[in-house]
């Protein structure tokens, strides 16, 4: 479910969280392309031209199922190369590039791993800057005024309401991306998954694992089977 009711909080602070800084404009309204698109798209859907349900479906495919599905082969081929997964951590663009994924929204991307003493999270403070090559169309939520201000003020609070509970002994970092600067998480290997193949690996991994807002559970008896 979309989290798209998460609220402002009053204050709060960010204790041992990696924030990195942003040094560019941002633009906090939707640009004359964006708003010309929102506007045609209203015509359309006014006139009969276009199904809002089959959009609304479309969009969906793309933030949910085929935009992800690069992502999650990038983390397979990580899990399963070692050689790979240290070209990712090192020099993203290069080994993202190897499996064909690389272009607008993705020119300079890096990569953060998760680890049992580490857990990451990726935010845009000030806009919506996302990595669409690996992970396809931003999700409502990680648009939405109150996910870009509390995740940085309240991680672990933020991450609750995702039903992913971060230990206190276990770092939080925060990465805010920029135009410039896009994240992408690698998360954590679930337990028992050694027999895996690599296609059946990456059907275990979910978009919101790679933002850093949940993690991955073991396959179930029948995903082993």
């Amino acid at each position: 479910m979309e989290k798209t009711d998460l609220q402002p909080a009053a204050t709060g602070g960010v204790s041992g969280e990696a924030v990195h800084s942003h040094t560019h404009d941002h633009q906090a309204v939707p640009s004359d392309l964006a708003l010309r698109v929102k506007s045609l798209e209203s015509l359309l859907v006014e006139k009969g031209l276009v199904d809002r349900a089959a959009l609304d479906a479309l969009v969906d495919a793309y933030e949910n199922k085929i935009g992800p599905r690069n992502g999650a082969r990038v983390v397979a081929r990580a899990w399963t190369d070692p050689a790979y997964k240290q070209r990712l951590l090192t020099d993203a663009n290069s080994a993202l590039a190897e499996l064909g994924f690389a272009g607008q929204q993705g020119e300079n991307m890096v990569v953060v791993e998760n680890t049992p003493e580490v857990h990451n999270v990726v935010v845009c403070t000030l806009c919506s800057c996302y990595p669409w090559p690996v992970l396809g169309l931003p999700p409502v939520w990680y648009k939405s005024a109150p996910y870009r201000s509390r995740t940085v003020m309240d991680p672990r609070g933020v991450l609750n309401e995702f039903g992913t509970a971060i230990p206190e002994d276990v770092e939080v970092r925060v990465w805010d991306s920029t135009a410039e600067l896009r994240y992408l998480v690698l998360p954590e290997r679930p337990a028992d998954t050694e027999s895996l193949t690599e296609e059946e690996l990456a059907a275990l991994v979910t978009r919101d694992s790679l933002i850093g807002v949940a993690k991955l559970a073991p396959p179930t008896s029948e995903g082993r089977a």
